[in-house]
């Protein structure tokens, strides 16, 4: 076991004060103490974070490193919090709001982290919800600076995100009717006192959201520019974040053009193997999505699939492969409680009473999921992907302080280990049936589709012909419609 240093203390005391400060964070990563409050969204709260995270900086930048553990933990928190810190100087809080990862779905979305299991538990959740108005007001004033700078969020995120906003608030409906109807603390029934506050923090929880998109609406969508693309200036600041390093954009296009293709011919390879020669891929895909012992029908039998297959993989993959602890070695399979078709991981809380979740959230109205396609998903998700990298971080008491174990890291090396782990599969022979090997290339397809369309939209590209984006109308610059 390592002997903490003096760097490892200034990164735990960071952690705490940060939980402080953004109690959804802190409930993201396992930390207890804050589960009754939300954070101040406000130009004020975010810049008290900033000031936290300059001072973090500049603390272990004074410090000698004791080996290399320290000099990688030095290194990770300049870039880091650099990079953060530039994005809060350019004032990118002032227009956080889009359709995946903004302070709109985190708001909503940490409810699904949060303990149900006792009294206390659900004292917390209406509490925090409870609070949802107040945070808004915070978030309301962050976006309402950024109007009156000029730095809105494009007009089609403002209208996807009212749009869910106002699927929050509907009473019939809302994420928040159904939950607070759930709660079982104790597995009984809520105590009449305890059931009144639940209904009545649903009700400001569902007032909160309404007020938010009314918001939207009022002042912020007639400011805001119909354009999707930020330019290249932004897009070179939010990739460096994304990806953990800088990159050359228009070599990176070039190199997903490229990738595209490649990926495009493995594809029709794959179809002929299936079906013999001459058969094309969407041939293939409409036989597959027809082969009844490929499907599965509804949700239970859905999650019920995707944990056994976790499961079976935990089992090959362990002792042999790789060194799994215990606690590693549970990962729960969850259908989301949302509608919006996303599937994605959670990390499990810092002291594993909480284990790795993989969510599916299932569209209105699909009660059917083809298995050929899924499997790697599973594996992306779960183990040797995502599950394998995020839980065995925060499991590693033993080398790393409670930054680098639960703060550490960017979304490109977290997303590449998550491709690797299919292409690994793939090589280990779990995806020798050619059927789930296209299932493997029609995610990474759409994945490479993304980093053309993406850089394009962005940066303003022409649009050229490219295999592999078909019905793509070659006329003019890049756009989110095509």
């Amino acid at each position: 076991m390592r002997t903490p240093t003096r760097i490892d203390a200034i990164a735990d005391q960071f952690v705490h004060d940060y939980a402080a400060l953004d109690p959804l964070t802190a409930t993201y990563l396992g930390i207890s103490g804050h589960e009754d409050r939300l954070p101040d969204l406000s130009p004020e709260g975010e810049e008290a974070r900033a000031e936290l995270q300059r001072r973090f900086v500049d603390e272990v930048s004074q410090e000698t490193p004791s080996d290399e553990v320290d000099q990688v933990t030095v290194a990770a928190v300049r870039e880091r919090h650099g990079v953060s810190l530039e994005l809060h100087e350019a004032g990118e809080f002032r227009r956080d709001l889009n359709n995946i990862v903004s302070p709109l779905q985190s708001l909503r979305e940490v409810f699904d982290l949060m303990p149900t299991e006792t009294a206390e538990d659900w004292e917390n959740i209406a509490a925090r919800m409870r609070a949802l108005p107040q945070a808004f007001d915070g978030y309301e004033a962050s976006l309402r600076e950024g109007v009156e700078r000029g730095t809105m969020p494009a007009l089609r995120q403002i209208r996807l995100a009212i749009d869910e906003a106002d699927g929050y608030a509907d009473a019939d409906s809302s994420f928040f009717t159904s939950f607070v109807a759930g709660a079982r603390p104790d597995g009984e029934a809520p105590v009449a006192a305890l059931a009144s506050e639940l209904e009545g923090a649903a009700r400001d929880a569902r007032q909160a959201f309404a007020d938010f998109a009314e918001f939207l609406s009022r002042e912020v969508a007639p400011e805001a520019l119909d354009e999707d693309g930020v330019g290249r200036e932004r897009y070179a600041l939010w990739s460096r974040e994304f990806i953990g390093s800088e990159i050359d954009l228009d070599e990176t296009y070039e190199w997903g053009r490229e990738e595209l293709a490649r990926i495009v011919a493995e594809q029709e390879s794959t179809a002929a193997e299936l079906y013999g020669p001459g058969s094309t891929i969407p041939e293939a895909i409409a036989r597959l999505n027809a082969d009844p012992d490929r499907m599965i029908y509804g949700t239970d039998a859905l999650r019920e699939w995707m944990q056994s297959t976790a499961d079976e993989a935990i089992e090959a993959l362990a002792d042999t492969h790789f060194d799994i602890p215990g606690p590693v070695r549970t990962l729960e399979a969850m259908i989301a409680p949302t509608a919006t078709g996303g599937i994605y991981y959670t990390g499990p809380s810092a002291d594993f009473s909480r284990p790795g979740r993989m969510w599916w959230s299932v569209p209105e109205g699909v009660d059917s999921f083809d298995t050929w396609r899924e499997l790697t998903t599973v594996y992306h998700e779960g183990v040797p992907g995502h599950h394998l990298q995020i839980a065995q971080a925060v499991y590693n008491r033993a080398e790393l302080n409670s930054w680098r174990r639960l703060l550490a890291g960017s979304s490109g090396h977290a997303e590449g280990w998550a491709l690797y782990a299919e292409r690994l599969m793939e090589q280990l022979g779990y995806l020798d049936d050619p059927a789930d090997r296209l299932g493997m290339l029609d995610g990474q397809r759409m994945r490479a589709a993304r980093v053309v369309l993406d850089i394009g939209v962005h940066l303003g590209k022409p649009k050229p012909r490219i295999r592999g984006l078909d019905g793509l109308e070659t006329d003019g610059n890049w756009d989110a419609d095509f």
